[in-house]
């Protein structure tokens, strides 16, 4: 009898302890559920994050690239040749500076804007109407055009930038996809982007070339 009683108890603590295993166990199957249902919320969430970022990133401004007409990156006066520490600027520190945001922005068009001051441009007589699109086609050097305006200045600068970055798009595999067009602001627009007043003393922070990122759509006509 005392031995049934014996084996009765040890019989009923091992199924106690069955029973606590069981429920230990199906506690950390449950754990592990909410742990990976976490795991993939946070996933998630991190994945909707990324890509609100990246739209963010996508639907914002790209910004202006602006070479400062200064030091060693000064156009001569009245001049659009490129100095040649210029030249290595554009390709060590503004290719790399296009190709980002091209990238990022997802951008095809590249606008290169020559901006003066509002000093006069003697009497040279300009001729651009002869020649730009022989310039544009690289058939003459932009340094045989003569600006006969603040206007034709701008465009000139403008248009011997988008030489130097056609050249290495033409001789590497950089920049590959990308238009350039040129324009000139002459001396209207002032750095901050509003509208000059008449000066026509010399102001070096009103010259610049400004590298603008587009994406142009199909041309509509308004009736």
């Amino acid at each position: 009898m005392r031995y049934s009683n014996k084996h009765n108890q040890i019989h009923e603590e091992l199924n106690i302890w069955s029973a606590f295993t069981d429920l230990m166990s199906n506690t950390f199957m449950i754990a592990m559920l909410f742990l990976l249902v976490a795991i993939i919320k946070s996933v998630n969430t991190q994945t909707h994050l990324s890509q609100a970022i990246e739209t963010q990133k996508q639907n914002a401004p790209p910004p202006i690239l602006v070479i400062e007409d200064k030091g060693a990156y000064r156009f001569a006066s009245g001049s659009a040749e490129i100095p040649a520490i210029m030249d290595q600027y554009i390709r060590n520190k503004i290719v790399p500076q296009i190709e980002q945001h091209t990238q990022q922005y997802k951008i095809n068009v590249v606008e290169i804007i020559g901006h003066t001051d509002g000093q006069g441009n003697g009497s040279v007589t300009s001729n651009l109407d002869q020649n730009l699109e022989k310039v544009a086609n690289a058939t003459i050097p932009v340094n045989q055009l003569k600006a006969g305006s603040n206007a034709d200045l701008g465009l000139m600068r403008a248009l011997a930038v988008v030489q130097v970055l056609r050249n290495i798009q033409k001789t590497s595999n950089r920049l590959q996809g990308l238009n350039f067009r040129a324009y000139s602001a002459a001396q209207l627009i002032l750095p901050d982007g509003n509208f000059a007043t008449v000066n026509r003393n010399p102001d070096a922070t009103r010259r610049r070339i400004e590298v603008r990122f587009t994406r142009p759509g199909a041309p509509i006509k308004v009736e």
